[in-house]
């Protein structure tokens, strides 16, 4: 188990170093990549069929943050 934490800690490490020694448009490449997965994972995903009081809790919620007033 320490082993895999120092495995992960130094990968996270290496990771970082070579996103700040990237050039900019290997970084716009990245954005890009990531941008393109998280639509794909997002038409994956279905719409969470909501109970009652599910609604109830998230319009008490939106409520307190004054979300629902609309100016």
């Amino acid at each position: 188990m320490p082993l895999r934490l120092a495995y992960l800690a130094v990968l996270r490490i290496f990771g970082w170093l070579s996103l700040l020694a990237g050039s900019d448009r290997a970084k716009d490449a990245e954005i890009l990549l990531l941008r393109h997965q998280v639509a794909v994972l997002q038409r994956r995903v279905k719409t969470p069929q909501l109970s009652w009081a599910d609604r109830a809790i998230l319009a008490a919620l939106a409520g307190d943050t004054g979300a629902s007033t609309a100016s």
